[in-house]
């Protein structure tokens, strides 16, 4: 066994890939006073800003960096299902991307809320809202993939939430504070070990 480094400027993470191959049984939903409100072909600097507030504590990047016109072939596809979570006061406070470009299978892409909403059950309701509307498809498959760097508690809450590990592998980045893509400040609980840009 051995250790591999990673640069400074470089971020490692592992990843699990989950996947559920059969529709849950129905539950009562969990009460939250959060809504959903369908994205219809947002632009792209509407999606990232959302993007930038739910996943820049994670580290998530890849969409801030898309180039707008890959980006809008992504979230304007007819196979590409957007909500924004918003709160009693219409407030954008978390996100559900699933993407339906595979016949038969759903990715829930991106689902996430803001740090702040952590812990207060608001996952369970947004998971439910989640399985209900990627399996309302004729699908055989919904996956998920989760890393390291995500909240310490997702790989678990995927797992209570029904779904199966199935394959872990490494992803190696440039760290996306270094490229000011991010600030220094997001991903507190990784260790920024490059600070020149």
């Amino acid at each position: 066994m051995g250790l591999i480094p990673v640069r400074p400027h470089e971020v490692a993470t592992i990843v699990t890939s989950l996947e559920m191959l059969e529709r849950p049984r129905p539950a009562p939903l969990p009460a939250s006073p959060l809504r959903l409100v369908r994205w219809e072909r947002p632009t792209p600097d509407r999606y990232r800003a959302l993007f930038r507030r739910v996943g820049g504590p994670w580290l998530w990047f890849s969409r801030l960096v898309m180039p707008d016109d890959r980006l809008a072939a992504i979230i304007h596809a007819d196979a590409v299902r957007i909500w924004a979570v918003v709160d009693r006061a219409g407030i954008e406070v978390g996100m559900l991307e699933l993407d339906d470009r595979i016949a038969g299978e759903c990715e829930l892409s991106y689902v996430g809320l803001i740090p702040e909403l952590a812990g207060q059950g608001h996952g369970r309701w947004l998971m439910a809202h989640a399985l209900s509307l990627a399996w309302g498809r004729d699908v055989r498959r919904v996956w998920v993939h989760t890393c390291t760097l995500d909240h310490p508690g997702a790989l678990a809450f995927y797992r209570r939430s029904g779904f199966i590990a199935y394959q872990r592998t490494i992803e190696t980045f440039a760290d996306p504070r270094v490229a000011g893509v991010l600030p220094d400040d997001c991903g507190s609980h990784y260790p920024l070990l490059a600070n020149r840009r």
